[in-house]
């Protein structure tokens, strides 16, 4: 779901965050993240009483849903608004950093949905997934795969061109290959059971102006308020002619990587 936003790091530092979220602005405009997630929470499977970790939990929506299933579940998230919103869906969640998993042989499972791009050491990250499994556990997640945003990324890079703006905040994500992805997950002792990348255009209910505001908040925070409106305004015109249909109706070019692993015992 989400996560901080993280600036590029050096190898095996946790990178700062620097990414804000509002709870409002997620359930209204980020609503499609957890509606198309059957999939994936499929794949995992949850069974009444395995202990799993719901990485990146969000506002906790899926969180639910796998505590609904029978499971014991642990949410995990940087976002105070968003745990907050968790916390009220009566969830057992804390403020714990993806890449500094402290967890020992504690869970059955480990689960992402829209998370993962984020973190942006995910070395990091999947070796602490790796840690946190009992043998034999399984990590099941989709997020942002190569190629994800192309054509957002494309006409905020172009904005952030004309205006001065920062780069490292035109695209702050990780967006892999399946195959860069494979191996980092192997190089951790998971056997990758299934793995693949999934086009999937995404109807925007709110708009383009909605999914920037939510997910590219940070690139728009680095200009003076007095100028967001026109800022916010430009990316929007590129974007006009390849994401909005003749009716008005956006889409984003979304392109997720979902994946299962097991962990060797």
């Amino acid at each position: 779901m989400a996560t901080d936003l993280t600036s590029t790091p050096s190898r095996g530092v946790p990178p700062k965050a620097v990414q804000r979220w509002s709870a409002s602005d997620y359930a209204a405009n980020g609503r499609f993240v957890q509606d198309l997630a059957s999939d994936v929470l499929a794949m995992l499977a949850p069974r009444p009483g395995e202990r799993i970790l719901d990485l990146g939990c969000g506002d906790g929506r899926l969180t639910a849903e796998i505590k609904a299933a029978g499971a014991d579940v642990l949410g995990i998230d940087l976002s105070d608004d968003l745990l907050d919103a968790a916390r009220a869906r009566g969830l057992d969640v804390q403020k714990l950093d993806g890449h500094e998993l402290a967890f020992a042989q504690e869970f059955d499972a480990v689960f992402s949905n829209a998370a993962l791009h984020w973190m942006r050491a995910p070395e990091l990250v999947v070796a602490g997934v790796a840690r946190a499994l009992n043998p034999g556990g399984r990590f099941v997640g989709e997020f942002g795969g190569h190629g994800n945003v192309a054509a957002i990324a494309t006409a905020m890079r172009a904005v952030s061109v004309e205006r001065g703006g920062d780069p490292a905040r035109v695209a702050p994500w990780f967006f892999p290959t399946p195959e860069e992805y494979a191996r980092l997950l192997e190089g951790v002792g998971f056997t990758v059971g299934a793995i693949a990348l999934v086009p999937r255009q995404t109807r925007l209910e709110t708009g383009m102006e909605g999914w920037l505001t939510t997910f590219g908040r940070s690139f728009f925070e680095q200009y003076p308020e007095s100028e967001r409106t026109e800022v916010l305004d430009d990316v929007i015109e590129l974007l006009r002619p390849s994401l909005c249909d003749s009716e008005g109706q956006w889409t984003a070019d979304h392109i997720r990587l979902r994946f299962s692993a097991t962990l060797t015992p």
